[in-house]
């Protein structure tokens, strides 16, 4: 089974080696069939702490890494 890949910005270092991205995405609500936009952080793993705020970045689906961390950054 491929891995989820999800594109979003990068909107805080949390710590070492570790950034939070929120994801945006629209989806149609169910009863009003309004497209709305749902968002959703995300944390990935950054292994050489070169990506900074405000970066739009490629996130991909990898093992649990610590506790809430089951991303990592692609370029």
């Amino acid at each position: 089974m491929p891995k989820r890949i999800l594109s979003g910005k990068v909107v805080k270092k949390s710590s070492d080696k570790t950034v939070s991205v929120l994801v945006t995405r629209q989806t149609t609500h169910p009863i009003y069939k309004k497209i709305i936009r749902v968002s959703k952080k995300y944390l990935a793993h950054d292994a050489d702490n070169s990506i900074a705020v405000g970066e739009n970045v490629k996130i991909q689906e990898t093992k649990p890494l610590s506790k809430n961390k089951s991303w990592e950054i692609i370029k």
